[in-house]
């Protein structure tokens, strides 16, 4: 509900889930609170992506896969935008933590030749992410792996004919 209105009232986010609203105040003193639980399970959850899809000792092609995968997952369940969360220090430092984590591994994927070395720094690392927001948005239909085949083709393979 907060992803298709972040300013939705804590009355409405109540009403959604079939509660009170003094119930949901029994459990988030603000809407705030809220919203830094609900960002917390996304990092949390994304955090977990990337331990589970083992981007250091995978096999590259496994784990890209795997962590595509499971971050079409976090996305569909954890529809936010950590933007707005980005200005508490804690928040962002985990954030950069995991974006590190990720861009280490596309350096592996890019060493090992899986990706091309000719494009600009950070090209695949700005894509990647692009290209899971919008396979989550356009083709909610498909399950999680069949999504991460989609994403993972584009990123290696793109869209022109050979």
């Amino acid at each position: 509900m907060l992803a298709a209105d972040p300013a939705a009232s804590i009355a409405r986010i109540a009403g959604e889930a079939g509660v009170d609203r003094r119930t949901v105040y029994r459990r988030f003193a603000s809407r705030d609170e809220l919203l830094a639980a609900i960002y917390e399970s996304r990092l949390s959850a994304i955090e977990h992506a990337i331990v589970d899809a083992r981007l250091r000792e995978a096999p590259v092609a496994v784990a890209l896969h795997r962590y595509v995968e499971n971050i079409i997952t976090v996305n569909r369940t954890w529809p936010v935008d950590l933007t707005r969360m980005l200005a508490d220090d804690d928040v962002r430092a985990r954030r950069d933590a995991s974006v590190r984590e990720v861009d280490t591994f596309l350096r592996r994927a890019t060493d090992e030749g899986l990706l091309r070395s000719d494009l600009p720094e950070g090209w695949a690392g700005a894509l990647l992410p692009q290209l899971m927001h919008l396979v989550v948005r356009q083709l909610p239909e498909l399950s999680a792996g069949q999504a991460a085949d989609i994403v993972v083709d584009t990123l290696l393979n793109g869209l022109g004919r050979s």
